[in-house]
């Protein structure tokens, strides 16, 4: 999922600040996300970051979730 949201964020040319701010989830966690070191997070956390990135919630994570399924 991390991926994704890094993805998403490079594409606006915003630093994990700039998406914190936009979506109330903390800079940290938006880290951790991204590096991989979170697998999960809530659905509250996910719609925030939808929201402040300009797509629903399915851009952010089934496009992994289907890149995961093809690779093993």
């Amino acid at each position: 999922m991390g991926f994704r949201i890094k993805e998403l964020r490079e594409e606006k040319n915003w630093s994990q600040s700039v998406l914190a701010e936009k979506s109330g989830v903390s800079r940290n966690l938006i880290a951790r996300l991204e590096s991989g070191e979170l697998t999960f997070t809530t659905t509250d956390t996910l719609l925030k970051l939808a929201k402040a990135l300009g797509k629903k919630v399915n851009e952010i994570f089934l496009k992994m979730m289907f890149n995961a399924l093809n690779t093993n």
